[in-house]
């Protein structure tokens, strides 16, 4: 199982990749490829595939961690490169998203609407957790979140008349079956790293070998990251690849903790389980 990091914010120097503020994953197992996220934009995660040298056509299936425009804004561009390509998603998918900017509030949902979406899609949309390929799940939605979770005070939704928080209802991760044990794919985790690992402890079983991906660990505190990696010891010895919105103190609070066990994922990173 090998998994290749399309999109991202960082890239190494003289890599022929581009880096954008998003986030995609390329995921390879038994002769199939499922792409997880699309980035910000089709332009980046175009080119990056063809750097990596992979044909648009030879993409099995779709995954979205969560609708917000730097983890889907390159599906239109994809789309129009492959025809009816199953697509997983959770089924709030499709809810307006906002976040506001200097007293403005800006849509940062889906810029692509259902009927238009499942003209070119076939689209498989569930709160629950679905198989996408052998030894591929999504999570399901993470219901439970006692601790904290990934979130922006900026994020909303509409709700009648009024914007209140963004719920992160969408949100949801991959867990890929390694001969090792379980691999732990995160879009944002706007649901909350830990919530999100105790529900895939809870659901999948199996040792957590590694944690890779957009973690929203940006916003904590110092004391919410002592608490953070005082739990992430429970897991046993996880190695962590995190990237896109885990922010650099939080990394450097993990890689502190964890040593050679952190280690950085930008565009063109390639890992193999």
């Amino acid at each position: 199982m090998k998994i290749t990091c399309v999109v991202d914010n960082a890239v190494q120097a003289g890599s022929r990749f581009w880096g954008e503020h998003g986030l995609s994953f390329l995921i390879e197992t038994e002769g199939k490829r499922l792409l997880f996220d699309t980035g910000q934009s089709g332009t980046v995660l175009l080119h990056n595939l063809q750097v990596a040298g992979i044909d648009p056509a030879s993409i099995s299936a779709i995954t979205l961690s969560h609708a917000h425009y730097d983890h889907t804004g390159g599906l239109k561009a994809l789309l129009a490169q492959i025809s009816k390509i199953p697509l997983y998603a959770h089924s709030d998918l499709f809810r307006e998203r906002f976040a506001r900017r200097e007293a403005k509030l800006e849509s940062i949902g889906l810029s692509i609407g259902y009927e238009d979406l499942s003209h070119y899609a076939d689209l498989r949309l569930s709160a629950k957790a679905q198989q996408i390929l052998p030894g591929v799940y999504t999570t399901g939605e993470i219901t439970s979140r006692p601790e904290v979770e990934g979130r922006s005070a900026r994020h909303l939704v509409r709700d009648g008349d009024q914007f209140i928080p963004d719920p992160y209802q969408d949100d949801l991760s991959l867990v890929l079956e390694a001969d090792q044990g379980l691999v732990v794919l995160c879009g944002c985790c706007h649901a909350g790293l830990l919530n999100t690992l105790q529900h895939v402890r809870d659901n999948f079983g199996g040792p957590i070998i590694a944690v890779i991906g957009g973690t929203h660990l940006e916003s904590m505190n110092q004391e919410q990251l002592h608490h953070l990696v005082q739990i992430l010891h429970t897991y046993g010895t996880p190695c962590f690849y995190p990237n896109h919105c885990t922010g650099q103190t939080a990394y450097v609070a993990l890689a502190t903790a964890f040593g050679s066990r952190v280690m950085p994922c930008p565009v063109g990173t390639e890992l193999v389980f």
